[in-house]
């Protein structure tokens, strides 16, 4: 396992990779010793973040390597489907799913969501449009969503 710091416009990132992909990103108090090893594949993740942060480019082509359950595995694999500068309501998702009953079990499991940015759950907002619920904090997640091109003007911010 590999792990490497990035400064984003946010704040400090965590990257920790295993050998078959990106396994956490997820936002974190300034480092008191950033570290200064680094690889090509390491590299590369930092580089399509800081493409994304500068508005070059709206995917990740980096492998993802998250350690979940089944079901929270598929709940992230539908967040891939939240186009870039979307949003999406936690009920949808859990209609998506095909049970509306899961819509806690579903937001669970996206709470629990450890690669940030790259899957993409900032995009899942409240029924009633509201910017709830982001583990990296909701001005990360207003900040995220704004990059992305959602209107400030919306209700949502």
């Amino acid at each position: 396992m590999e792990k490497a710091l990035y400064k984003s416009p946010l704040s400090w990132i965590e990257i920790c990779t295993s050998t078959n992909g990106v396994t956490h990103i997820h936002f974190i108090d300034a480092p008191s010793n950033p570290p200064k090893k680094t690889s090509p594949f390491l590299d590369l993740v930092v580089q399509q973040l800081d493409n994304y942060f500068i508005q070059q480019s709206k995917t990740f082509s980096f492998p993802l390597d998250p350690s979940g359950t089944d079901f929270q595995l598929e709940v992230w694999r539908m967040l891939h489907q939240i186009p870039h500068g979307t949003t999406l309501p936690y009920l949808k998702i859990a209609q998506k799913f095909g049970d509306i009953k899961k819509v806690r079990a579903i937001a669970s499991a996206i709470a629990k969501n450890p690669i940030l940015i790259a899957i993409p759950c900032h995009r899942v907002i409240g029924s009633d449009r509201s910017l709830v619920g982001y583990s990296g904090g909701l001005e990360r997640k207003r900040k995220l969503l704004e990059l992305e091109g959602f209107p400030k003007q919306n209700s949502l911010f």
